[in-house]
């Protein structure tokens, strides 16, 4: 299969598992992972509809942002940010997934031109406690979403997080749940946010059926990374 065929399937379960889980098939957005995928693709990607796509590595995207400019692209940054990176992806993506601390949340709002409508942002989530991994840990997230909403040039959406895989469907539903709960406690504190950003290729159903909102996908779509 070429990445339009791939896409088309990888969007077609979306939609199953939507329909399945009681949900209009609207609410859950596929995000293209296209780190370390050649333009080409993201261009076939692109052609077969596709509008979100998202990136862990700054140089590599800022090259693909440029070759790609004037697409219908909406650009994710959903890497870890290095305080000297702030600048670069406050100027050229539209969300940013992966803030895990105040001081990247302050460097993007001072960073954000504001030509630009405020920037989307979700609060990493470290649901399994993993060493390996950034985001917050539950307990952390109001004071810091508290603190984020008061920033005029950063929009807080929800919560994004990458939990340790289970092979156990309900196991996933379980940890998905917590962060599914997160979001309905922020939302209950008046924060009014509606993105959950959770779920990969081998447990997106799991991720859907507890309201997950967008799903990030790469080589279902693109085929094996380039090295």
């Amino acid at each position: 299969m070429d990445t339009k065929q791939r896409l088309q399937a990888v969007q077609d379960k979306i939609n199953q598992a939507a329909q399945k889980y009681h949900r209009e098939s609207a609410s859950v957005t596929l995000l293209a992972v296209s780190k370390k995928q050649p333009i080409d693709k993201i261009r076939e990607a692109i052609d077969g509809g596709q509008k979100h796509f998202g990136e862990n590595y700054l140089q590599e995207a800022l090259v693909k942002i440029q070759e790609l400019s004037g697409k219908d692209i909406v650009w994710h940054f959903i890497g870890p940010i290095q305080s000297n990176k702030t600048k670069l992806i406050a100027e050229n993506f539209a969300w940013v997934e992966s803030v895990d601390r105040l001081k990247i949340a302050k460097r993007l709002n001072e960073q954000r031109p504001e030509g630009l409508p405020p920037l989307n942002v979700c609060i990493e989530v470290n649901l399994s406690d993993e060493d390996s991994k950034s985001g917050v840990s539950l307990n952390e997230i109001l004071p810091l979403a508290k603190e984020i909403i008061k920033m005029p040039r950063l929009k807080l959406r929800g919560l994004m997080s990458i939990p340790a895989f289970h092979d156990d469907f309900e196991k996933q539903r379980g940890v998905f749940k917590e962060l599914a709960e997160a979001l309905k406690m922020l939302n209950n504190e008046g924060l009014q946010l509606d993105t959950l950003s959770v779920g990969m290729s081998d447990d997106f159903e799991a991720a859907i059926a507890e309201g997950s909102t967008i799903v990030r996908i790469g080589t279902a779509i693109f085929g094996p990374r380039e090295n």
